[in-house]
């Protein structure tokens, strides 16, 4: 039987390593939709890095970003909703992380853009258009600090397990802490806000259970979402311990390992 809705991380999941959707995957994606199922992207991604992957969404149009922190019209580029965290968790994350790990500096997705410490590693493409570059402390305490959905944390060399373990540890019922990238960077969204969470509650609105959803991913942040769903897999390639904990495995991201699942259902 053929799910009623397709979840799948974007990153090191869906898209190959040069960020492009195959042309495969693309095909088994419009396909599975013509069979009546929804298609949901599931992503760390804020909302402005969504552009790349409009030809390939569903036809609804929208996304859950930030890791359950925003959803997103991804045709219409239009906020839809947030989940921001309260001004003074974000606050103390930033005071229980900078008071243990010195060397970590911060940044910050709002509903308006971006802002990011002066030390934050010029490592995203669009650097260039943040709104403001300023102490984290400085950030928090202007507009901007009562609508962030996702902090980041950024360690110069620190081993990325080992990061998120402390961060976790730090953070406490402040945030949800998790991570998706290679490098030492956290992603803290408000307590309660993850991948899970917030595709749980467009699946309820929408009156699809569990266990009629097939999910896809490759990273701790997706771990929540893929115990959750009633049908998971875990790319060749995803971390260790997405590999551990989800039983079902295919191909990795470079050959199309989401499209092979989705046409051998078809």
């Amino acid at each position: 039987m053929l799910p009623s809705l397709i979840a799948t991380d974007l990153d090191g999941t869906l898209l190959r390593s040069d960020g492009t959707v195959s042309a495969r995957t693309e095909e088994a994606l419009r396909r599975a939709e013509e069979a009546g199922v929804c298609i949901v992207f599931v992503t760390g991604r804020p909302p402005r890095w969504m552009d790349a992957v409009s030809t390939a969404i569903g036809p609804h149009g929208v996304a859950i970003c930030s890791n359950g922190g925003a959803l997103y019209d991804v045709r219409r580029k239009e906020l839809l909703e947030t989940h921001p965290m309260r001004a003074d968790d974000a606050l103390a994350t930033v005071g229980a992380l900078r008071k243990a790990l010195p060397e970590v500096s911060f940044a910050f997705e709002y509903p308006a853009g971006f802002s990011h410490e002066p030390a934050y590693p010029r490592t995203l493409w669009d650097m260039d258009a943040a709104d403001q570059v300023a102490p984290a402390e400085e950030i928090l305490a202007g507009p901007a600090g009562h609508q962030i959905f996702k902090l980041l944390a950024k360690h110069p060399d620190i081993d990325p397990d080992e990061f998120l373990r402390r961060g976790r540890e730090l953070v406490g019922d402040f945030g949800e802490v998790t991570r998706s990238a290679a490098v030492p960077m956290l992603e803290i969204s408000a307590p309660g806000v993850t991948k899970a969470a917030a595709l749980a509650a467009w699946c309820g609105e929408r009156g699809i259970i569990a266990e009629r959803v097939l999910a896809f991913g490759d990273m701790p942040n997706d771990l929540p979402m893929l115990a959750w769903a009633g049908t998971a897999y875990a790319v060749a390639n995803a971390h260790p311990e997405v590999l551990a904990a989800t039983p079902r495995h295919t191909t990795d991201h470079d050959t199309d390992g989401v499209a092979r699942v989705i046409e051998s259902l078809l």
